[in-house]
């Protein structure tokens, strides 16, 4: 295959040479893709045509397990027939532009918040992969922040005293800060889930950060010494040194490890232009790597 890989950010990012993901079936091929993500902890891949099924089953065997339970089933079932795969666009079942009071939206408003993808189950999200198929005339982008450089740069005090505090994440709990009501039925399902604020990449040995706006509350500590402590490390880890900010082509494939980045959307008239892209995020479950050794 002779991948190569171009940074596109100092610390993280980078764009992978032309391939056909669809055609990397060969078990060291997938290996230098993991460790480049072990590397850059986001890859962006140019000039995909994935369909549903060929991007669900690139997802299933580059990293095994995939993430069913998503937040947004609780609301509805996905238009494309399986839960592993999710709707992020602006449109509805019938195919058109979601008005501006479809809950739909209300919902998918929270994407505007910085958050990693499925931290609100156990076990938790790894990788989450994200297909543009469309994309609008108008900028649409994703910004990333590097959570392993943002505990880099912590003072030494600092990292030790995070050192196994554990943070309750909740996407009920995201969703409600900007008023987004869930029904009974719907607030039971989504009890969410608890994770160390550090975690340490097994295959790397690097640190990182994990927080996000579905980070409720740490545990380990009194509530509002517990929030006041994720403000600021969420302050912190979104400077503008650790931020990467995507302009999306169609096509455009990227694939980020939700332990060691935060994303957000960035706003744009979205009742007024289409943009759609499908995601499918693996759970953070073994090691599908037969060569799983450190990078």
């Amino acid at each position: 295959m002779g991948l190569t890989f171009r940074k596109l950010h100092p610390s993280f990012v980078a764009e992978a040479s032309r391939v056909d993901l669809r055609d990397v079936q060969d078990d060291a091929e997938l290996e230098a893709i993991r460790q480049a993500m072990d590397r850059y902890a986001i890859l962006v891949f140019r000039g995909q045509q994935f369909s549903s099924d060929e991007q669900l089953t690139f997802a299933t065997r580059f990293d095994g397990t995939l993430h069913r339970n998503t937040g947004i089933s609780v609301l509805q079932p996905s238009r494309f027939g399986d839960e592993a795969l999710t709707d992020v666009s602006n449109v509805g079942a019938d195919g058109e532009v979601l008005g501006v009071d479809a809950r739909q939206r209300s919902y998918v408003l929270a994407n505007r918040l910085w958050h990693t993808d499925a931290s609100f189950q156990d076990p938790r999200g790894r990788y989450s992969m994200l297909a543009a198929l469309v994309v609008p005339p108008v900028a649409a982008d994703t910004e990333f922040a590097d959570m392993r450089t943002a505990y880099d740069t912590l003072p030494e005090t600092r990292r030790a005293d995070l050192e196994g505090l554990r943070v309750h994440h909740s996407i009920a709990y995201s969703r409600q800060t900007l008023g987004f009501e869930f029904s009974a039925e719907e607030g039971d399902r989504l009890k969410g889930a608890t994770h160390p604020l550090l975690l340490v990449n097994p295959r790397n040995g690097r640190h990182s950060l994990y927080l996000a706006s579905h980070a409720s509350r740490i545990v380990d500590r009194p509530v509002a010494d517990g929030r006041l402590l994720l403000r600021d490390l969420m302050e912190h880890a979104t400077r503008p040194e650790f931020v990467y900010r995507h302009s999306w082509r169609e096509g455009d494939f990227v694939i980020w490890d939700n332990r060691a980045t935060m994303h957000r959307a960035c706003p744009f008239e979205d009742t007024v232009h289409r943009r759609e892209m499908r995601r499918v995020t693996t759970l953070d479950v073994g090691d599908p790597s037969r060569v799983a050794q450190p990078a």
